[in-house]
């Protein structure tokens, strides 16, 4: 899936959630039924999110790996370019994986869950280009 689309389905998601919530608040339910539906929705994005970190998360460690194989032939200005991309990689993945523990312990926000796939999404088209130079 392109950035792009991600984009799209990252913002009909949060649309459909929106949707979703408004929908249920003006529904004939009780209170209780209401903030139980609002919970179990909350709980259904926040697992679609962590499996869209996770997946993003395998794919830049996988990435990451095969630039790491190429970088034995570098030097000179493509070994410093190598150095920097690995670094910021590295850097992404790392607050990846602390936003999938936040969000385990149910730490994390929809703005921190945002730019998290965008930078991972970021970071994994940066490897893949450098890995066709």
């Amino acid at each position: 899936m392109g950035k792009t689309a991600k984009r799209i389905a990252i913002g009909a998601t949060i649309a459909a959630v929106g949707g979703y919530i408004a929908g249920i608040l003006t529904a004939p339910k009780s209170g209780k039924e209401t903030r139980e539906d609002i919970k179990n929705k909350a709980l259904q994005t926040y697992t679609e999110a962590e499996k869209e970190l996770k997946k993003l998360h395998t794919q830049l460690a996988d990435v990451l790996g095969q630039v790491k194989d190429k970088a034995d032939d570098l030097t000179g200005k493509a070994r410093s370019q190598y150095d920097d991309i690995i670094k910021k990689s590295q850097e992404t993945k790392d607050k990846v994986r602390e936003l999938l523990s936040s969000l385990h312990e149910g730490d994390a926000d929809d703005k921190d869950l945002k730019k998290a796939i965008q930078d991972a999404e970021k970071s994994i088209d940066n490897l893949k280009a450098f890995l066709k130079k």
